[in-house]
């Protein structure tokens, strides 16, 4: 750790990669090491580092969540593994804000952990490890409970773009219901592959899905990508909400297309608010 100019302790990727209390597990461990493998360019990588560093940047993906308030002790991040498509890192079940990396678990793509070591697991896992099965593109979910976005998904009004931060919402979100999706009366969690497997149909292609009186999964090409989208669809929601009944002007479908290719990596925002959540 070292000291910023405010006196603050601020946790380096060094400093995170050579703390004491962080370990890879060895099943971890063996599967970084069975993907090692040249660049392009011939360079050796280190997939040792590169698994650490994932797992450094999801541990500031649950405490950047819940310091913008997408997450609270619910709602859960994951991102896949960069060395097997077939894998994916999501804590264990716990609240965001107090992940570290030592929480982190890997799983195969049904869902079943690589390391268990007994950890109690997040009960709707199966959202990511569906959505990774279904769509080669994605390599980071969100889901998460937003007042906002779960008054939307029970209004009858679909969640759009009404500024240029949220324009890759302009393909529009999907609500799911998980009533009329199975035909009875559930709990409403995603707590088995075949719920999960009819969430990520009705995702489709699409940035976003609503889920009725439970929340929103949100999707992206990369971790980075996955959290912006969250806190902006959030944002978007919050206003929209407090917009109901008026006529609202949203983005017209172009105006949306524009605005995602300008805004939808997320740079300097990801760079303030992991300084700012990995801070605390």
């Amino acid at each position: 750790m070292t000291k910023d100019t405010t006196g603050a302790d601020r946790i380096t990727r060094r400093g995170f990669l050579s703390a004491p209390g962080f370990a890879l597990t060895n099943a971890m461990l063996a599967g970084a090491a069975q993907g090692a493998a040249q660049n392009a360019a011939g360079a050796k990588t280190n997939p040792v580092e590169v698994l650490a560093s994932l797992i450094w940047d999801l541990v500031a993906a649950n405490r950047i969540l819940a310091d913008q308030q997408v997450l609270d002790g619910y709602g859960h991040v994951s991102v896949r593994n960069d060395r097997d498509p077939n894998r994916y890192l999501l804590a264990r079940s716990m609240a965001p804000e107090i992940t570290t990396a030592d929480d982190i678990m890997e799983f195969d793509l049904d869902s079943n952990p690589i390391d268990g070591r007994g950890r109690a697991m997040h009960s709707e896992r199966f959202i990511h490890g569906e959505i990774y099965k279904a769509r080669a593109d994605v390599r980071s979910v969100v889901h998460f409970h937003a007042p906002s976005v779960v008054l939307l998904s029970v209004s009858g009004e679909p969640l759009r773009p009404i500024y240029h931060m949220a324009g890759f919402l302009g393909g529009g979100a999907p609500l799911f219901d998980i009533r009329k999706s199975t035909g009875r009366m559930t709990s409403m969690l995603i707590s088995n592959a075949v719920l999960g497997q009819a969430l990520a149909q009705t995702l489709g292609n699409s940035t976003a899905a609503l889920m009725r009186g439970h929340g929103v999964v949100v999707v992206g090409e990369s971790l980075q990508q996955a959290v912006g989208r969250s806190v902006y669809v959030k944002v978007n929601a919050d206003m929209q909400v407090q917009a109901l009944g008026r006529n609202i002007e949203y983005l017209d479908p172009q105006e949306a297309q524009l605005a995602s290719v300008a805004n939808d990596s997320f740079p300097k925002d990801w760079d303030l608010w992991k300084e700012k959540a990995m801070k605390k």
